[in-house]
């Protein structure tokens, strides 16, 4: 792509935002109420974020063919879901160092991880140990219940204490956090491997090394912890979904879910232009979807009952959609919480935070009126 054109469709788009933003929330909107304009804000924060996070970055190109992608699709499907994830590797700490952020104190812990991923993905080279990151907020040496917060795309940074408000649920609601941080992003970002990108056979291995990750995570705290829920904020909703599915959690919720993340990139790459074409075709293909089956979170049941899953999903969504939300509800059943605003926006919704807190004090009511 020339200089200009780029120069010309991330000035077009940017130009954009607040009149899409104004045709997104047009029929269910009044701009006179405090609350219609905060919906409108809402939108527009989201139309940035599209707009930043995607023509910020360099104009992607096709990593890779279909074809190329037919071995994986092959064994993958073959291994299934169960088959595809096998136990993983006890965590060993390598290290802990006390940090602090704002008022919020905190460790972060690392260790190596190694996931042993199957025979053609380990092929293309995505196989190999990492150095896993985890940030803990925990006080005390008595058993506590704990929430694995796993965050979404752009995160993975100290300010995820902030957003996921790990200093109101550890004071006020007396959990214990980890945060564990996904392969390629935030902390890790300038770290191997590199996750998301435009290589669909990439995202599966990185989305299979971090579920793999918080299940050692999840793994080395049950014997610490009374009672343990495990939530995802989109990019770690399928994360967290496939975590509650694998391992006996408490409790599962999920914010703005996804339906994959090859699809989700695939949805928003038109920004571009026809000169990305190839590569939507490729991650929308057939044999990717194939590919993914063994990341479809969506088609698995969670652990705990349905009484213990929340799906948060937000009315206004301009990067995950509605339906995500929907289909998971329909097959997972239990709670389901609309913010009127947008994907961005729930992250700062009061009525989101009482929904949270409503599902984490049940879990720690049922912890205590069943001690070990």
């Amino acid at each position: 792509m020339k200089p200009a054109e780029r120069a010309w469709r991330i000035g077009r788009d940017f130009g954009g935002v607040v009149p899409r933003a104004h045709a997104a929330v047009a029929g269910d909107w009044n701009p006179l109420s405090c609350s219609g304009v905060r919906q409108l804000g809402e939108v527009v924060l989201d139309e940035l974020a599209l707009s930043g996070m995607t023509l910020t970055a360099p104009p992607p190109k096709l990593e890779r063919t279909a074809d190329s992608c037919a071995a994986a699709a092959d064994e993958l499907t073959g291994l299934g879901l169960a088959g595809a994830h096998g136990a993983p590797p006890a965590l060993r700490v390598g290290s802990i160092r006390r940090r602090r952020f704002g008022r919020q104190t905190y460790e972060q812990l690392t260790f190596d991880h190694d996931p042993q991923l199957p025979d053609s993905l380990t092929a293309e080279g995505f196989d190999g140990p990492a150095t896993a990151v985890v940030h803990l907020c925990r006080r005390g040496e008595e058993r506590r219940p704990w929430l694995v917060w796993v965050h979404g795309a752009g995160q993975g940074q100290p300010i995820d204490l902030l957003f996921s408000r790990a200093r109101r649920i550890q004071e006020e609601l007396g959990f214990n956090i980890a945060l564990p941080v996904q392969p390629g992003c935030g902390v890790r970002r300038s770290r191997w491997p590199a996750y998301p990108t435009m290589d669909p056979l990439a995202n599966v291995a990185g989305m299979m090394r971090a579920v793999s990750e918080v299940r050692a995570v999840l793994r080395w705290l049950r014997p610490q912890a009374s009672a343990i829920a495990v939530s995802g904020v989109s990019m770690g909703s399928p994360v967290a979904g496939l975590v509650s599915h694998l391992e006996q959690v408490d409790a599962v919720a999920l914010y703005t879910p996804i339906f994959g993340l090859n699809t989700m990139i695939a949805a928003h790459l038109g920004r571009w232009g026809p000169s990305v074409r190839d590569t939507i075709e490729l991650l929308q293909s057939e044999t990717v979807e194939q590919v993914m089956s063994v990341v479809d979170y969506q088609a698995v049941e969670p652990s705990p009952p349905p009484e213990r899953r929340l799906i948060v999903g937000a009315w206004h969504d301009q990067m995950a959609r509605r339906a995500p939300a929907l289909a998971l509800h329909e097959r997972w059943g239990g709670q389901v919480y609309w913010h009127r605003g947008s994907h961005v926006g729930h992250l700062f919704a009061g009525g989101v935070q009482d929904a949270s807190e409503r599902l984490l004090r049940e879990v720690s009511r049922e912890a205590s009126r069943n001690p070990e």
